[in-house]
């Protein structure tokens, strides 16, 4: 079965920040990685855009993001994101 992180997920008020959902899949059985690939990779397959979204690779669309933290050991720490980069272009809020 594959599962891809998305805003028609339900079960959060769509107030709610989105990164919530990383907390809910890990909550009912997956583990941290596969809940960060269904938004990346996983993805990316199912949008049958696999190797130009969501990997790092030369040449794909790769957009980053920092977090204080390991998303492995705690993917809370994707609620609080301290950058973003954009082709090549670091932003912070």
């Amino acid at each position: 079965m594959k599962i891809a992180f998305g805003t028609d997920m339900g079960g959060i008020p769509w107030t709610e920040p989105i990164a919530n959902e990383f907390g809910l899949m890990v909550k009912f059985g997956m583990s941290p990685m596969d809940a960060i690939k269904s938004a990346t990779s996983t993805a990316a397959n199912l949008l049958e855009m696999k190797g130009d979204i969501g990997v790092i690779a030369p040449g794909a669309f790769a957009d980053i993001v920092g977090v204080k933290g390991d998303p492995l050991a705690s993917v809370d720490a994707l609620k609080s994101v301290n950058f973003v980069m954009k082709d090549g272009n670091v932003f912070k809020q």
